[in-house]
């Protein structure tokens, strides 16, 4: 039953990833081409600055709530859980969105002029229905998933053809942050309708529950679920850090334009970790249950998905180093030729990023996830210091071998640091089958 469901959810989760992922890189090309690098880069920045948002306000409460709701004893606590985790994913929601808002101006004032000094307040508060996504988590637990992923879908493809709409009519970056932040007033809002209308009774015989109201908000039952989440939380914010302080940085070092063409060429490397992404959830029940069976079937399972997941790897990096010259010129123009060099080094990031998803569920399922926190953490620092050297005398080139040397570090070399990595990538090399000396 659980592989079934979990198969499901990946099923789900690829269709809408997919779809986000697409849809965003097709507007990086259009953004490009109508209104050139330099708006592109003003885009990319405001957007990286709205991921930061994300695990900051969630609070790794998301699995956590639906966990700690099973574990009830009446639906009437269950219930009193999700609406105080909603009720403070809300308030969070708007406060990160404030401070982060006021962060953003200090560090680019010249962003606040124009239609832009509305759009990016709007985009950054709009975020806050975010927290009404717990109810999809929800919705997951019971078992729909479809309908959830594709209500996603099609709010995604509405808002991906209203941003072409606009600029093909001449509207600029302003209106896309607009239509973003439009977006995930819907999505939220969406996700509270569904569970609406499709939540099943907690307990048998128990009515459905009333509908969210802030009053059901109860410190006694959210504080301790807090400090649970703390290590998710934490984990979180590294990895966003980890992932998006290099088109920051270049931005508030190098200029938006600068920014701008390095965005074009790390939206089309990046365009591949949803394989990765997708295929370590589908595959997690088949290496829990070998993990069961004892550790050498396990590690023989382990080494297989580690070879076929840096084979692909490989493979699309192999490929798109000598497709990139002809790759950027087509989607992105001559202006862009500076994009050919950062994709090219770029794009051998994913061989590590591809096995590192593995790794993470490996350190889930021997109980190591501090060491997930450590690695992208570490991971973060050397990046945010290989981009502090480098940026000022290589610019994007630079950023794109930070990016490299730490996405290489956080995703595989850490393994080399800490005792028990060691111990268990070793046994990962030197484990036969039954049989074979």
């Amino acid at each position: 039953m659980l592989k079934k469901i979990i198969v499901a959810r990946a099923t789900a989760m690829l269709g809408d990833r997919l779809v986000k992922l697409l849809a965003a890189a097709v507007l990086t090309i259009f953004v490009a081409r109508v209104l050139g690098a330099s708006e592109l880069g003003v885009y990319s920045i405001v957007m990286a600055w709205s991921a930061f948002l994300v695990p900051l306000t969630s609070m790794g409460l998301n699995n956590n709530v639906i966990r700690r709701m099973v574990q009830q004893q009446t639906g009437q606590q269950a219930m009193t859980l999700l609406y105080s985790a909603v009720t403070i994913r809300l308030a969070l929601g708007l406060l990160g969105g404030s401070l982060m808002l006021l962060g953003f101006y200090l560090l680019y004032p010249t962003m606040f002029t124009g239609n832009t000094a509305f759009a990016i307040p709007v985009l950054f508060l709009l975020q806050s229905f975010f927290g009404l996504l717990l109810f999809e988590f929800y919705l997951n637990y019971q078992g729909t998933f479809r309908s959830v992923a594709y209500l996603k879908t099609v709010i995604t493809l509405l808002s991906f053809s209203a941003k072409l709409a606009l600029l093909y009519s001449g509207f600029g970056i302003a209106s896309l942050l607009m239509i973003t932040g439009i977006e995930f007033l819907l999505v939220g809002t969406a996700q509270y309708l569904m569970y609406r209308y499709k939540q099943q009774p907690f307990m048998p015989e128990e009515k459905p529950w009333p509908p969210y109201h802030p009053r059901w908000f109860s410190a006694a039952q959210i504080i301790p679920l807090l400090k649970r989440s703390s290590w998710l939380w934490l984990s979180a914010i590294v990895t966003v850090v980890y992932l998006k302080i290099d088109i920051v940085m270049l931005g508030a070092m190098a200029g938006s334009e600068q920014a701008g063409i390095y965005a074009a060429a790390s939206r089309l490397s990046e365009l591949w970790y949803v394989f990765p992404a997708t295929l370590a959830t589908r595959y997690y029940p088949d290496m829990l249950k070998t993990y069961q069976q004892g550790m050498n079937p396990y590690y023989l399972k382990l080494r297989r998905f580690a070879l076929l997941f840096f084979s692909a790897g490989f493979s699309i990096a192999l490929l798109m180093t000598f497709a990139a010259p002809w790759l950027i010129s087509l989607l992105f123009g001559d202006n862009f030729s500076a994009a050919v060099e950062v994709l090219r080094i770029h794009i051998w990031a994913g061989c590590f990023i591809f096995v590192r998803y593995l790794i993470s569920q490996h350190l889930v399922i021997t109980e190591q996830e501090p060491l997930s926190l450590m690695s992208h953490g570490m991971g973060a620092l050397l990046n945010i210091g290989l981009n502090f050297w480098l940026i000022p005398t290589m610019g994007i080139v630079g950023a794109a071998w930070a990016t490299l040397v730490s996405y290489a570090f956080a995703s595989f070399f850490f393994l080399f640091i800490f005792a028990s990595t060691r111990t268990q990538l070793w046994q990962l090399i030197t484990v036969r089958k039954p049989g074979h000396h």
